[in-house]
């Protein structure tokens, strides 16, 4: 596939140590909770899977900040569970409480449950990127993360979030 010539490479160039103009802004959280049309948005998905599963919803939400602020690269609205679930676990999002396991992985045979990360389930992430690239149209950069081993596997022995660990 084909995409519209990068318009601005400032984000890019900086992170090969390159000289630029001025130092890049993006934000990490750039599509978070603050703006009101996030919130719109995240109203009309129904949950934040139903956000982040949905192309259109989250190829609105990457773009959403990029109307407000000068920013030099889009962060694509996703989430870094989306690996872990495509493994078998079950990913949920409790209001107030954040993403949840409904399965955790704390001993051997959970560990030979997990599947080998089913690229299908994941075909929402893949789409989304088509689709944000396309309306980007070249302005600027897409950009994704990760989680880090250490995190994912955290989340995948404690089932959701923590503060202290107890379980790995």
């Amino acid at each position: 596939m084909t995409f519209a010539p990068l318009q601005n490479d400032t984000f890019l160039r900086a992170c090969r140590r390159q000289a630029t103009d001025y130092t890049p802004l993006w934000l990490m959280r750039q599509a978070g909770r603050y703006l009101p049309e996030y919130k719109a948005t995240r109203a009309k998905a129904g949950s934040f899977m139903g956000l982040a599963t949905n192309v259109d919803y989250a190829t609105e939400v990457t773009l959403q900040p990029l109307e407000r602020f000068p920013l030099d690269a889009a962060i694509l609205f996703s989430d870094i569970l989306t690996v872990p679930d495509a493994m078998g676990l079950g990913l949920t999002f409790a209001e107030g409480e954040g993403p949840r396991f409904a399965s955790q992985v704390r001993d051997e045979a959970a560990v030979d449950q997990l599947a080998v990360p089913d690229m299908d389930k994941l075909r929402y992430v893949f789409d989304a990127v088509t689709s944000i690239r396309k309306a980007l149209n070249g302005r600027v950069p897409l950009i994704g993360f990760s989680g880090s081993p250490w995190t994912l596997a955290c989340y995948m022995v404690e089932g959701k979030g923590s503060d202290d660990y107890r379980m790995v």
